[in-house]
């Protein structure tokens, strides 16, 4: 640690006095430029800045690029405990990239002392632009490569749960404490929230959204973005730039499958129903978020302004992105590119891996609309769209190409990389880079952040049948209790008995999955998404379980839906049957003691059936046939 810390002070900036204050000689020239002169706006230093840069470094800071890591085989994708310093500092030099994805999964000191190393590579470039340093979200229960194997941030349910209780204030919180454990360990923006809207059940990102509800969402988004970016008025300098994501109409995901993939390009509209799909989005922009990702979906049978939307996904369609998005709704901020959309799809891409062979994220591209664009011209096009910044690529020297061809003018890319350092300035990444890797361990995670977390995840809980009375179980009683899927340390510590044979239970207290299929592993992104039927099947090895153990003792179960799962075979088997939306044992508990209460409402229908399933609309919330709990529905006691 002190080793990193003399580090730091050897490369940072030297320090101008001027009118008896100090700034940053960033480009160490010994005069105080407008762009070193914090006493400014952030929009009049962007612009100083951007006129004293080439326009290679333009090109570099309209790249989103990968904080690499060492070791392991994803390593190139940035997962593992460590970054590579010397592929970030080729990247930071020789490509000029100035924002990055981190996948560390390491504790808060470490993570803190590794992104201070990266701005102190990025302090000794020429003009000193600090490294924008972004995550995919962290204090979830969803499983997300590299970020999520790792419990140190404060643990709150999904976007579903925080939708379930609908109290902004609650979600605002959450995005402060979030905001606070972000800053602390150097991360500058949240590729988060999602608006899309869960009007397809089947759609595996169904998790990541606010459910299906256009105003509900609405609300929460809002809050969500004030929390992060510490207030309504755009990101300040203790804020995290939020991306809200994806615009627009990602949860219409067609026949379910989702967008990252080939067979999952489209989404599909019926009718005028678009705009629903907007809505959401609103509370973003009556917040001021700092950013907006567009969808990789080509839109079906969609209109706006009377005309037929152009079938290309969003980051390379000016209907959505300039007309729609800058224009119509007066969007200021950064417009930032999902991940690899102009990366080519070939043959494995298009088909998946052959038979026997495992799907690489090589295969990967996702040029929807665009796959017989050269890789240039997709720059080009999305660049004229409105796109400001590439996400999950370093192809700069194509953008620098384009502008030397005359495709596009320098000018253009001023205008994408004002507002990328303007963001920058706003948050104080000139003056203050670096964080105090003590202070991260301290607050990451604290015991006040944690019990935030719990209390929000017992909030969520769904009671949706409690038959007999079985809740709350009874304090002070010795139980014998048999178990599926909870800690028996968790048990035990409650005071009860924890038995191997259900014959023997007094109660039984299960947890299960919303169902899923694999039905395209072939595909690298098939491996790992929920795909399919939402109905629990005879064989499934937990369903068989509940079944034996429901039939012979009064049996509590919970289910996580990340998706809207078909709970017809348990309701009528379980004595109490609860939602979920990410829960600890050590929540659940208390709520099944009763010493806290399921507040929770759902946030989307569920089906009653597969049939009910096959006859939804993609686009149009609330339409399920005869459903067997309603939006909105849950009990309490």
């Amino acid at each position: 640690m002190h080793a990193v810390i003399a580090f730091l002070m050897l490369v940072q900036a030297p320090v101008l006095q001027k009118d008896g204050l100090q700034f940053k000689d960033l480009n160490r020239n010994g005069v105080l430029d407008p762009y070193e002169d914090w006493r400014l706006s952030p929009e009049l230093r962007a612009q100083d800045l951007v006129a004293r840069m080439t326009l290679e470094e333009k090109a570099g800071a309209m790249m989103h690029g990968t904080a690499r890591s060492v070791g392991g085989p994803m390593a190139s994708a940035g997962m593992g405990g460590q970054y590579d310093t010397a592929a970030i500092r080729a990247l930071i030099d020789s490509v000029k990239v100035t924002n990055l994805i981190t996948r560390l999964s390491t504790d808060p000191r470490t993570l803190a002392t590794q992104n201070n190393v990266l701005q102190a590579i990025a302090e000794r470039t020429r003009l000193g632009i600090p490294v924008t340093i972004s995550t995919d979200p962290r204090n979830h229960f969803q499983y997300v490569p590299g970020v999520s194997s790792q419990t140190t941030f404060s643990q709150w349910p999904e976007a579903l749960g925080f939708a379930a209780v609908d109290d902004t204030a609650l979600t605002r919180a959450f995005g402060d404490i979030a905001r606070q454990e972000y800053r602390a360990v150097g991360i500058h923006m949240a590729l988060s929230p999602q608006a899309d809207l869960a009007t397809e059940p089947r759609w595996p990102r169904v998790a990541g959204t606010f459910g299906e509800d256009a105003d509900l969402a609405g609300r929460q988004v809002r809050a969500y973005v004030i929390g992060f970016q510490h207030g309504a008025n755009g990101v300040d300098s203790t804020g995290v730039v939020t991306v809200v994501k994806h615009w627009v109409g990602y949860g219409a995901a067609k026949d379910g499958w989702d967008s990252h993939t080939y067979y999952g390009r489209f989404a599909t509209f019926s009718g005028d129903n678009l705009f629903y799909h907007v809505r959401p989005f609103l509370g973003a922009f009556a917040a001021h978020v700092g950013g907006v990702m567009p969808t990789y979906s080509v839109l079906e049978h969609a209109t706006w302004d009377g005309k037929a939307i152009e079938p290309v996904r969003a980051g390379f369609n000016r209907q959505l992105l300039t007309d729609m998005l800058r224009t119509h709704y007066g969007f200021q901020g950064v417009i930032l590119t999902d991940w690899a959309i102009t990366w080519d799809c070939a043959e494995r891409c298009k088909n998946g891996a052959p038979a026997g062979e495992r799907p690489s994220f090589a295969d990967v591209g996702m040029p929807w609309g665009v796959e017989d664009l050269t890789m240039r011209a997709r720059f080009v096009k999305a660049v004229q769209a409105g796109v400001d910044e590439f996400g999950g690529t370093e192809r700069a020297d194509l953008l620098d190409d384009a502008v030397r061809a005359g495709e596009l003018s320098e000018a253009r890319l001023d205008s994408s990389v004002v507002r990328i350092l303007t963001q920058k300035f706003a948050q104080g990444l000139f003056e203050h880079p670096f964080v105090n890797p003590d202070s991260a361990a301290r607050l990451v995670g604290n015991p006040r952040f944690v019990a935030a977390g719990l209390d929000a995840q017992r909030r969520a809980l769904v009671l949706l049948e409690n038959k007999g009375r079985l809740l709350p179980l009874k304090s002070g009683r010795a139980l014998r209790v048999y178990l599926l899927g909870i800690s028996a340390d968790a048990a035990t510590h409650e005071g009860w008995t924890v038995v191997a044979d259900p014959l023997k239970a007094d109660v039984a207290i299960m947890r299960l999955t919303a169902p899923f299929e694999r039905l395209h592993p072939q595909y690298v992104f098939g491996q790992f998404f929920h795909e399919g039927s939402l109905a629990f099947k005879d064989g499934d090895p937990d369903f068989e379980a509940f079944k034996r153990v429901s039939a012979v003792v009064p049996t509590i179960v919970t289910v996580y839906l990340d998706r809207p799962a078909i709970l017809t075979p348990l309701q009528g088997k379980a004595r109490a049957l609860i939602a979920n939306f990410g829960v600890s044992d050590a929540a659940l508990i208390d709520v099944l003691t009763g010493r806290a209460r399921p507040q929770g409402k759902l946030p989307f229908e569920l089906p009653s059936s597969k049939e009910a399933v096959a006859t939804q609309r993609s686009d149009v919330p609330h339409d399920s046939s005869r459903p067997l709990y309603p939006f909105g529905f849950g009990r309490s006691y």
